[in-house]
């Protein structure tokens, strides 16, 4: 970025008052324009255009149009309920662009008419000359036109994770943002030194209001679990809209009258459509929330927890994510190490804590001083019995610092190509030694000394290979997930050699395997939102994670995006779907694990209702072509879906992911929620559910009264939905396999529906209510005993196909 020019500061008095009140009505506030929030009315709208929520909302709309104010009140509410657990969870999610103001200093002090004064941060305008010493936030972006040891810490705008020297050297044109140390940016920390840095951009023209920008522009992704279920619930309207049209057809060409056709259209499709199935989702991301929240995992949008499970692909920051995000001495080279760390502590400024791992001061020199101090040698020791008697500072220009002590050694440190050059005798061991240091993605400093104050004469004591060491824990989890066939791409704002290097050491590339495509070092916001977005096109599902500013955007952009919980900034947590509280990612995979099983558990669940409303609208739709009177009531087919199907589902979702979640590659994106093998499964089972039902029905039709032959047939199908909910655990193992005491809640709810059933046929209001006749004693048992030959038959199904597999010819190892 180039500085203004026009009309510029004069020499170092600053603006004058009137220009500087010229220039804020001319170019506006220094802040970060929020761009318009979606309002509170169209959010909550959203939440209604799910075809399954349409779907339910027209069953309510004719059934209050019929006068069944039970039916219309109970969907209704199921509708409503789901819409505003959504609306809630989506209204934080556009605080991402509010948390980047918080980043942004709120005062900050200028030299205006020559004198120094203190003006609030959105007052700033270009040309203003900044003051800024340790501690400072940055208000706007600057170019330097004095720096003393300045360096600012510019991890969460770049990535880089060392202290970024500065200076006033201009940058070279066109060079990464992380690599112009001429200029300072908004929203970074000033970390050591003084400096005064004339004001280029303010407001949403810096690069922190570039990158707010890209957070409002970037797009939500719809998840895998949205997308599956709304080709399903396309595919439910479509078969009980057909259904539906035949059947008023066929009545009205037998000349049945319209009220009664109306009373079959209502029952069809009160019998296609799954009640049951928004709170059944909802609840099954609930619990998953609730578990991943015991592994460290905090979900902001319920959908994000299936999501997880189905990604293909986690593009992962480097910097606090993979590794620690604090320096550290990897490497010592060197005759004496002892002696080149005692010399380079010699040589800080920093000072560390009362407690370990606490320290002030320059991210390097505090990693040089928790390595000094892990062999005894403490700077404060040093003060005391060999203080300093001059100091020549660190700049960006001479890359390098030296101290004078007592003793009358000089103690420089600084970059090799700098420090080496001032030295005496043969240095291209050290030279070489800088070399694989480098090539091994450290950042390397020389450490000499020499007599005096003049830099000259120096003799080389060794050099230190500095680096943010990889989390250990992260090394496991990326080797789990190349098991589990979860691809992950590490994208860095470090240089190209310490990215590959870390790449190696983290087993993101393995060795033979070419890095492109897997590993991206210098990446900038824009870079790292094109890496998600090409991912995306290519049908992947993308998992992001990250902890500064400039991974908000990608985040945002991804499937799901992964905050770091600890180190992560405010802008991070609130852009993405998912906070690590331990800032493990290992915690990640521990999180797919449970995702997986959600997405099975909600297939499953999915799998049972929809058989039971098969065989439900079986039974109506036969019984209408044959021309018998409706076997059920509408009321009666939804207090199935609702309460008889619907309670077991809500078991269903609360099974534990199964043990082998993790030993298979992630879902292909383009398998769809149910698959062959799951419609063939539900219509299997709505056939049998149908025949058996069906058969009942027309038994007692023949010699009993109409509402006696209901309540026989609506008997037999809730005990057969019930007892089925065993073999619905599972589709391979059966029920005793699966553990039939690892989910006493199924258990528990299907023997109180049964009760509950039994004794809807024997109270008076319930009788009204429904419609039932009491029956005798031998046809509740005839019914529990016909209610258990579905589920047997499916059992001894599974039984088959495992003996057919167990029959095919294995292949050749």
């Amino acid at each position: 970025m180039m500085p203004d020019t026009e009309g510029g500061s004069t020499g170092q008095r600053g603006l004058t008052g009137a220009e500087a009140g010229r220039r804020l009505s001319e170019d506006g506030p220094n802040e970060l324009v929020r761009e318009a929030p979606t309002p509170a009315w169209k959010r909550l709208l959203e939440q209604f255009r799910s075809p399954v929520i349409l779907l339910l909302l027209g069953a309510c709309g004719v059934s209050a149009a019929l006068g069944e104010w039970v039916n219309a009140i109970a969907i209704g509410a199921i509708v409503i309920l789901n819409g505003l657990v959504g609306y809630f969870q989506e209204a934080r999610a556009e605080k991402a662009v509010q948390a980047l103001r918080s980043m942004t200093a709120p005062r900050a002090r200028v030299i205006r008419d020559g004198t120094g004064r203190v003006v609030p941060a959105s007052e700033i305008v270009r040309g203003d000359l900044l003051v800024l010493e340790a501690g400072d936030i940055v208000a706007a972006d600057a170019r330097l036109l004095r720096a003393s040891r300045l360096s600012t810490r510019e991890a969460a705008l770049t990535g880089e994770s060392a202290a970024v020297g500065k200076g006033t050297t201009p940058a070279r044109e066109g060079v990464p943002l992380a690599e112009r140390n001429d200029h300072v940016f908004m929203g970074t920390a000033v970390a050591t030194g003084t400096g005064v840095a004339e004001v280029v951009a303010t407001g949403m023209r810096t690069e922190l209001g570039r990158i707010a920008h890209l957070l409002n522009t970037a797009e939500v992704a719809e998840t895998p679990l949205q997308q599956r279920l709304e080709k399903v619930s396309h595919t439910l309207i479509f078969l009980s809209g057909g259904i539906v049209v035949v059947v008023a057809l066929l009545g009205l060409l037998r000349g049945v009258g319209w009220l009664e056709v109306f009373m079959s259209a209502v029952s069809l499709a009160v019998a296609a459509v799954p009640e049951g199935l928004p709170t059944v989702v909802t609840i099954a991301l609930a619990i998953g929330v609730q578990r991943m929240a015991d592994r460290h995992v905090l979900i902001r949008r319920l959908p994000a927890v299936e999501t997880l499970g189905s990604a293909t692909v986690i593009c992962t920051d480097k910097t606090g994510t993979l590794t620690t995000g604090r320096m550290a001495v990897r490497e010592v080279w060197g005759s004496d190490h002892e002696a080149v760390l005692g010399a380079a502590a010699a040589c800080c400024d920093a000072e560390l804590g009362d407690t370990a791992g606490e320290g002030v001061g320059d991210p390097t020199e505090l990693a040089i001083l928790f390595a000094a101090a892990e062999r005894g040698i403490l700077r404060r020791d040093l003060e005391r019995d060999n203080p300093r008697v001059h100091e020549n500072p660190f700049d960006a220009d001479r890359k390098r610092m030296s101290v004078l002590r007592r003793d009358g050694v000089l103690y420089v440190k600084g970059a090799p190509e700098s420090v080496m050059a001032l030295c005496e005798g043969d240095t291209s061991e050290g030279e070489r030694a800088n070399r694989q240091m480098g090539a091994r993605g450290l950042r390397v400093l020389a450490i000499a000394v020499g007599s005096g104050e003049s830099e000259q004469a120096l003799r080389l004591l060794g050099l230190l290979g500095l680096a943010d060491p990889p989390r250990t824990e992260a090394v496991d989890a990326i080797r789990e997930a190349r098991a589990a066939g979860i691809q992950t791409v590490m994208i860095t704002g470090d240089q190209h050699a310490t990215a590959l290097a870390i790449a190696r050491e983290m087993g993101v590339l393995r060795e033979g395997e070419a890095p492109e495509g897997r590993v991206h070092a210098r990446a900038t916001p824009e870079d790292k939102l094109r890496i998600v977005r090409d991912w995306k096109a290519r049908g992947a599902i993308v998992a992001m994670t990250g902890d500064g500013v400039n991974d908000a955007p990608a985040l945002r952009e991804a499937h799901i995006g992964v905050a770091m919980g600890q180190t992560g900034t405010e802008v991070t947590r609130e852009a993405a779907s998912m906070v690590l509280s331990d800032d493990n990612f290992a915690s990640i995979i521990a999180a797919v694990r449970e995702g997986r099983g959600v997405f099975t558990n909600i297939q499953k669940t999915l799998v049972y209702l929809l058989s039971g409303n098969a065989g439900e609208l079986l039974v109506m739709f036969l019984a209408a072509l044959a021309g018998y009177p409706l076997p059920l009531l509408p009321l009666q087919l939804l207090w199935i879906n609702l309460v008889t199907d619907g309670l077991p589902g809500l078991a269903l979702v609360m099974d534990p992911p199964a043990r082998d979640a993790m030993a298979h590659p992630p879902r292909n994106p383009a398998t769809p929620m149910l698959g062959r093998r799951e419609w063939m499964t539900i219509l299997l089972t709505g056939v049998l559910e149908a025949t058996l039902v069906l058969s009942v029905f027309v038994w007692a039709l023949s010699h009993r009264e109409l509402d006696e032959a209901r309540s026989l047939a609506f008997a037999v199908l809730v005990f057969c939905e019930l007892f089925r909910a065993f073999a619905a655990r599972s589709s391979d193992l059966l029920f005793w396999e699966v553990g039939a005491f690892t989910n006493l809640r199924l258990v528990g709810i299907i023997a109180l529906s049964v009760i509950i059933q039994l004794a809807l046929h024997h109270l008076p209001f319930t009788q009204r209510l429904f419609g039932l006749s009491p029956l005798p004693a031998w046809e509740l048992a005839m019914a529990l005993g016909l209610g258990f030959i579905p589920v047997t038959l499916l059992e001894l199904f599974k039984l088959v196909r495992r003996v057919r597999r167990s029959q095919r010819p294995q292949p050749a190892s």
